[in-house]
């Protein structure tokens, strides 16, 4: 299969479908890798004595971080098609930290059979090691009909 490749064929599609599970480990390193390639260098992600003062007690990784890890799922779940056009509606509940173990999951929530299309709309999440939600909402994309 290829990098871009679904890992899911249009028949896997089907309502309450689980996704590929994703586990992500997070170090202040990564932290600092997607800093230096975002050139986000907020001193809450990067500056560890200035974060253990302020009132999150610590570094937290940037949101997008984990929008990564998302979409990374959502890549391996559909492939090309996730990577053209797929869409994503989240709230960010709890900070990602340091030494968090995040778990990446979601499921298809409906498919919609359209004229030339299938509409998959998919509940997403991310949780830390505590069960604590990270990000949840939704994602949607289009698929060719079959």
């Amino acid at each position: 299969m290829g990098e871009t490749e679904s890992s899911l064929g249009l028949s896997a599609a089907q309502k309450g479908e689980s996704l590929p599970q994703l586990v992500k480990n997070i170090t202040q390193e990564k932290i600092n890798l997607y800093a230096q390639a975002s050139g986000d260098f907020n001193p809450i992600h990067v500056d560890e004595d200035f974060a253990r003062k302020s009132p999150l007690g610590g570094t937290i990784a940037h949101g997008m971080l984990i929008l990564s890890y998302l979409s990374q799922m959502m890549t391996i779940a559909f492939g090309q098609n996730w990577l053209s056009g797929g869409k994503l509606n989240v709230r960010f509940k709890e900070p990602a930290r340091p030494g968090d173990v995040i778990t990446v999951s979601g499921n298809i929530r409906n498919t919609e059979q359209e004229e030339s299309e299938v509409r998959v709309d998919c509940n997403v999440l991310c949780q830390n090691q505590r069960g604590e939600v990270v990000v949840a909402g939704e994602s949607s994309l289009r698929l060719p009909r079959k």
